[in-house]
């Protein structure tokens, strides 16, 4: 795993090009601490902070062709690259590492961004076509890595991560009040959206070239649910699904160094830790975030999990103090506003996954998109159904929602049937399934001064998919979760981010483009969504503890403003202080005065699920305008000097028509 950054532009300053450069990456060090590397030309400056895995004696970077007409910085993995050097081998291709970072350059000398669709993997690429003088900058199918960009005067900045943009002393971060009112609305960025302005993300599944013309968006991979197998019964979907999941975990076990695995005592991670167990020559190590407040916690279903195993296990125990001590480096690494506190804990324990000595996790995110694992779906169904249900059968379904909040659990009949008649109807064309999301997201869209049409990014989204009328409610809803939370919030904000914070990266097996294909044949024909990973839980049934197997969704969650107003941190005033608020520029003071004096003086069961998501956004956005637009990141970015471990330098530029090497 790795971090990138650079700036590319038609005439590049020629003093302190190579110093800016350093600067930048020394933001992201925590992404790659073992190696440096950079290329420097009159076009194109780019370097590379690595995290060495896979070819960990011979894959610095850049690398280039012999002819060195391409030059390529890059972030991730691609796990099937031992299959992809064989085929490019067989093509005459020659390869002097054994990384998979020669692959991915290979792989585009051989195909162009055609490669882009052979890889299975978690990635994110600067690659510099020195005869075209263009900047090819990508991102892997589901958003797994991340890649920004920004326009600076007549240059383009990108980076993994936008606080490297901090160290372009002249660059400015500005928030943008029409990408907050979206984010806050729809819970997590979407698209290319970054929350400041003019500045991008590379959208999952993308490509985008640079060039003097400017930037352009291509798009390489769409998830369509077009089923490109048939599977002709239930016993032949449930071989197949525990298949393609073992060939999933084996693909993403190819590492020089020790994996390990993140453990939640849920059925996802329960059942990578038993194929885990499988395919281990020894003990492997698991780690989980248990906490003091028991509403959350989950300890006791992951120790019976790890037994299970035979794992060496690990977990950090978290207090609502740790939670409010780190939100705000947990915010300076999530970069984006967030709507709940369970980053921190995520950021805490890849803390003490690295302090172990372990680079490599894997995780079980995505599991709920593919399987129809959320209540969401199980929600859009009787909603749809709402006016062909008597009374009794409306509720005998709502008591199956949300058993584990207790706010909802305390409800009447007559509040249930009230909350959930007004959404049976259609209100937002196409966005059915999540309007109930959308509701409360639009309270918290009430922080912004600025009122702006929210939905316009998402609605202009599902026009550009073509056949999204198409799909069934099911569909639909899969369909804005692989759009939006899923590489938003879980793959980013609480997934990469908070694991390469402290140097770890996460795999993710449920990601495996076979696996995803495969539930899009399987599920609406064996199971309608109604009972919760039908089809999962049976595949693995006989592999977990009765227990595991049996349980159901309890959705990973964190104390939220309850862990503010016990610990009363200092920097709160950031939201108490009139005086602070009034320098944010996109906030309404007024309302966020309100919000936050019913937070700090209310009982914290007193508190609405949508008041305590508005708090934790409020908050973030504040503590990201003081670290970002205000530029006070001392007390949260660590800044260690690269200058020692520059191990590769490739220096293109020209003086007086000579090239320097």
């Amino acid at each position: 795993m790795c971090g990138i950054a650079g700036f590319y532009g038609a005439h590049l300053p020629r003093t302190a090009t190579e110093e800016r450069l350093a600067d930048m990456l020394r933001l992201i060090r925590h992404r790659g601490p073992n190696e440096a590397g950079i290329y420097l030309s009159d076009r194109v400056c780019m370097g590379t902070m690595r995290l060495s895995i896979v070819g960990v004696a011979t894959g610095q970077q850049p690398v280039s062709d012999a002819e060195e007409r391409f030059f390529l910085c890059y972030n991730g993995e691609v796990y099937n690259y031992v299959e992809l050097r064989d085929e490019l081998k067989s093509l005459g291709y020659r390869f002097s590492t054994e990384s998979d970072t020669e692959v991915v350059l290979r792989a585009w000398q051989a195909w162009g961004a055609r490669c882009l669709t052979r890889f299975n993997g978690g990635f994110a690429f600067a690659l510099y076509d020195r005869r075209e003088q263009a900047l090819y900058l990508a991102r892997d199918r589901y958003g797994k890595r991340p890649l920004f960009y920004a326009r600076h005067g007549s240059h383009v900045l990108f980076s993994s991560e936008m606080k490297s943009f901090l160290a372009v002393e002249d660059f400015s971060f500005e928030l943008d009040p029409r990408q907050l009112a979206s984010i806050l609305t729809l819970w997590t960025p979407i698209a290319d959206q970054s929350g400041f302005k003019d500045v991008w993300q590379v959208p999952q599944g993308s490509y985008v070239k640079i060039s003097d013309s400017g930037p352009e968006i291509h798009r390489y991979h769409r998830i369509d649910f077009v089923a490109p197998r048939e599977v002709r019964s239930e016993a032949e979907a449930l071989e197949e699904v525990g298949a393609a999941l073992r060939r999933a975990v084996e693909l993403r076990l190819r590492s020089d160094v020790e994996v390990g695995m993140y453990l939640s005592g849920g059925l996802d991670s329960s059942i990578v830790a038993s194929i885990l167990a499988e395919r281990a020559t020894g003990r492997f190590r698991t780690y989980s975030v248990e906490f003091e407040d028991t509403e959350f916690d989950e300890t006791s279903d992951q120790r019976r999990m790890a037994a299970h195993v035979g794992s060496r296990h690990r977990a950090v125990r978290v207090t609502d103090e740790m939670i409010a001590g780190s939100f705000p480096a947990a915010v300076f690494h999530a970069e984006v506003p967030v709507f709940r506190t369970a980053l921190v804990p995520m950021y805490l324990l890849s803390q003490l996954v690295r302090d172990d000595g372990i680079k490599v996790v894997l995780t079980g995110e995505g599991a709920d998109e593919a399987f129809l694992g959320y209540d969401l779906f199980k929600e859009t169904l009787l909603r749809r159904a709402w006016n062909s249900l008597d009374e009794a059968g409306k509720l005998a379904r709502l008591r199956q929602l949300y058993p584990y909040l207790k706010h909802y659990a305390g409800r009447d009949a007559a509040e249930l049937l009230g909350l959930y008649q007004p959404f049976s109807e259609e209100r937002y064309p196409g966005l059915f399934s999540h309007e109930l999301r959308i509701q409360n997201g639009l309270f918290s869209r009430r922080l912004l001064r600025a009122r702006t049409d929210a939905l316009e990014p998402v609605q202009k989204l599902i026009a550009e998919h073509g056949s999204f009328g198409g799909l069934s409610d099911t569909e639909k809803a899969q369909w804005l979760e692989y759009q939006s939370l899923l590489p938003g919030y879980l793959l980013s904000s609480q997934g990469d981010r908070m694991a390469l914070a402290h140097s770890v990266e996460n795999r993710c097996p449920f990601l495996d483009p076979d696996v995803v294909e495969l539930s899009a044949a399987v599920n609406l024909k064996f199971d309608d969504g109604t009972d919760e990973k039908y089809l999962l839980r049976k595949a693995f049934a006989r592999a977990l503890p009765a227990e595991n197997a049996r349980k159901r969704k309890h959705p990973y969650r964190a104390p939220d403003s309850k862990a503010f107003v016990s610990s009363r941190p200092e920097y709160l005033e950031l939201v108490r202080s009139e005086h602070e608020l009034a320098k944010n520029e996109v906030l309404d003071p007024a309302f966020c005065k309100l919000l936050v004096n019913k937070v700090l003086s209310t009982p914290s069961e007193e508190v609405s699920t949508k008041e305590n998501q508005a708090f934790v956004f409020l908050l973030s956005i504040a503590v990201q305008h003081h670290q970002f637009v205000r530029r006070n990141i001392s007390d949260v970015a660590q800044n260690p000097p690269v200058d020692d471990l520059m191990v590769k330098r490739v220096d293109h530029r020209t003086r007086h028509g000579l090239e320097e090497r």
